[in-house]
């Protein structure tokens, strides 16, 4: 096993955390980036005493690789967790947010929800299961939940989430844990308190579910695992690369008019990328594969050396599509991290488009901070707002929907490991969104190999 060379196509945080998994276990590696730096969206920045990113904001250790990663990679000096306030979380309704409900009793006074649907929570072990494994998730949670919990709970995080529409997304593959609870244990509350009461191991303690970043930014995971990983077996800027499988049951790449040999690749990149870098699947049965709904993001970094709004006491604030309101969501950034802001400043993360607004991603900058900054005066109280800081970041590909084209693409990508031994098709478009399903799909990707 150690005797293969494996190439690594992708140096975001998948391919990272796969090459990191390949070094531990001494295969030899290369990966190519398309791009000049490493890490994907992941990009963190400073300037007037801020610290921001441009792209995920955050993380959360729902799985224990996320943890491992920050242990092999001797990074945990930097694993930074989110302040005890990140459980206080808020939902845009009638002119002001409200918090989340944190326990039944809270749960019962909530003006977020309606009377029939809070009392309709007691009934919901003794709903019938479901039978359509393509149930979108908007009718997957009415029937299970009732309409205001979808309004109000579930639409929003959906926002936040995946910039996108409960009406899009097949829970079974964009919320796989909350579709199996109602396939194994007929409902979300038994399925819940059987899992409460199995025995977890040490490995399962480490999946905390906590919030974290980085102290420097989400950047600094990624120079830490750069380093770790050795800037020698990553080339950077590798344009028009191409792969094609050999006689002998290996595969060559093609880069920069140079030819190399390795007995398996390893694809973590986004599944519309599969084609340019294999255009020897540019098959009509494989054509599926590179089908993806995208949602553009528009992320705006918004910093005040002297805060003067709303207390920013939680996570932040999601907006729910019923509100009509121009902004998906806010993270109150400097209260969950340190270094984030100048002392008695704040730093927001605010979130626009998605699929409820892509005509966003062509407005001018000048439009978006004008209507960022009138949204931000009125929600959170800001009198005649000025920032210090205000930086845009633009995506026009940043989520890729879970939706009914993700059972096609994931069919697919099986049949082309299949009939190509040695490949291994990971990316976002299949494995979940979040940081810890990439470490996690990195990590097992690394360790697939024959």
């Amino acid at each position: 096993m150690t005797q293969k060379t494996v190439a690594v196509i992708g140096a975001g945080l998948t391919g990272l955390s796969t090459a990191l998994y390949l070094k531990k276990q001494n295969i030899p590696f290369k990966v190519f980036e398309k791009s000049n730096r490493v890490g994907g969206v992941i990009q963190s920045h400073r300037k007037h005493g801020f610290l921001w990113e441009s792209g995920p904001s955050t993380g959360t250790l729902g799985k224990p690789e996320a943890m491992e990663l920050f242990e092999d990679s001797d990074s945990l000096d930097l694993l930074e967790i989110a302040s005890p306030v990140s459980k206080k979380r808020y939902i845009w309704k009638k002119g002001k947010f409200r918090v989340i409900p944190s326990s039944p009793i809270s749960g019962l006074f909530t003006p977020l929800f309606s009377l029939r649907d809070k009392f309709g929570i007691l009934l919901e072990p003794f709903r019938p299961r479901g039978t359509d494994p393509y149930e979108n998730l908007s009718s997957f949670v009415k029937r299970r939940l009732g309409e205001s919990i979808l309004d109000y709970a579930v639409d929003p995080f959906v926002s936040g989430v995946y910039a996108s529409s409960p009406d899009i997304l097949i829970p079974k593959y964009a919320f796989p844990k909350l579709y199996n609870l109602e396939q194994e244990y007929g409902s979300f509350l038994r399925g819940a308190f059987h899992k409460m009461r199995e025995k977890k191991t040490d490995r399962d303690r480490k999946a905390t579910k906590q919030v974290f970043s980085a102290k420097g930014g989400l950047g600094a995971l990624v120079e830490k695992l750069e380093t770790f990983i050795g800037a020698e077996h990553i080339v950077t800027g590798a344009q028009n690369l191409n792969c094609s499988p050999t006689e002998d049951g290996r595969y060559q790449i093609m880069q920069s008019g140079k030819l190399e040999t390795f007995d398996g690749i390893i694809f973590a990149a986004g599944a519309e990328h599969l084609f340019e870098v294999f255009p020897f699947l540019n098959q009509p049965k494989f054509h599926d594969a590179v089908k993806v709904t995208y949602a553009p993001v528009i992320e705006a970094a918004v910093g005040f050396k002297k805060w003067n709004g709303l207390s920013l006491n939680g996570f932040g604030g999601l907006i729910p599509s019923k509100e009509n309101r121009k902004l998906l969501g806010v993270l109150f950034m400097s209260s969950l991290f340190t270094d984030r802001a100048p002392a008695g400043g704040a730093l927001l993360s605010v979130f626009m488009g998605g699929l409820r607004r892509t005509d966003y991603l062509s407005r001018s900058d000048s439009e978006l901070r004008e209507t960022v900054l009138a949204e931000l005066g009125e929600m959170l109280r800001i009198p005649n707002p000025a920032p210090d800081l205000f930086e845009i970041a633009r995506h026009e590909k940043a989520i890729p929907q879970y939706d009914i084209l993700t059972a096609e693409r994931m069919k697919i990508f099986g049949e082309i490991e299949t009939a190509y031994p040695g490949l291994i098709l990971g990316g976002n478009g299949v494995g979940g969104i979040g940081m810890a399903d990439r470490i996690r799909q990195g990590s097992q990707m690394a360790f697939r190999l024959e």
